[in-house]
């Protein structure tokens, strides 16, 4: 009797085990940017980075970065949107958020984190997605150069769309640079699943 039972055991064990995993992720919210280019869905970690994804979501939630562009396009490296309208004008943001770098998530590809100036606490509404691992921009230590770039979340699909976006030619304008020629817009940020 024993002999059948134990594979029942771990059978069931195996099968909640799943079912734990597959609820935990399924419970991170996700968001999708639909773009000039493309849809692009986003988990976004909670557990990981509560701050952070909170500012984020109450973004998306008064459609902050709806109409915004990616003003920033820098092959090899990442692409940044969430604060620029397509004339360069800085949009005006909620008040910096506390740096969450030391969370343990790492600056992957496909990875989103938070831009930020040389103030360790002043990301407020820009992010940036990683087009390669940019180990350079993980945290490392508490001081102001080795703290880091604080990861939120990552694309879960639209990866293509991400690409395309790298792909396009950028000039400068109004005095920034790695702008693209034709704007790259943000048609609409909302929550599909989730809080």
């Amino acid at each position: 009797m024993t002999r059948h039972i134990l594979p029942l055991l771990l059978t069931a064990g195996i099968f909640l085990a799943g079912v734990a995993l597959a609820q935990t992720s399924a419970a991170n919210p996700k968001v999708l940017l639909k773009t000039t280019k493309g849809d692009i869905t986003i988990e976004l970690y909670p557990d990981k980075a509560p701050v952070t994804v909170k500012n984020i979501l109450d973004y998306v939630n008064d459609k902050f970065y709806d109409g915004l562009i990616f003003h920033r396009v820098m092959p090899g490296f990442m692409i940044q949107c969430g604060g620029m309208t397509a004339e360069m004008s800085q949009k005006s943001g909620n008040p910096p958020i506390k740096n969450e770098a030391g969370n343990g998530l790492k600056n992957t590809r496909g990875t989103l984190a938070m831009a930020r100036t040389n103030v360790v606490d002043s990301a407020s509404s820009q992010f940036f997605i990683n087009l390669k691992d940019n180990t350079f921009l993980n945290h490392k230590d508490n001081t102001p150069e080795g703290f880091g770039y604080c990861v939120f979340g990552k694309v879960v699909t639209g990866m293509d769309v991400v690409d395309a976006i790298a792909k396009v030619p950028t000039t400068s304008k109004r005095g920034h640079g790695d702008v693209p020629v034709e704007p790259i817009t943000i048609l609409s940020a909302t929550v599909v699943n989730g809080k």
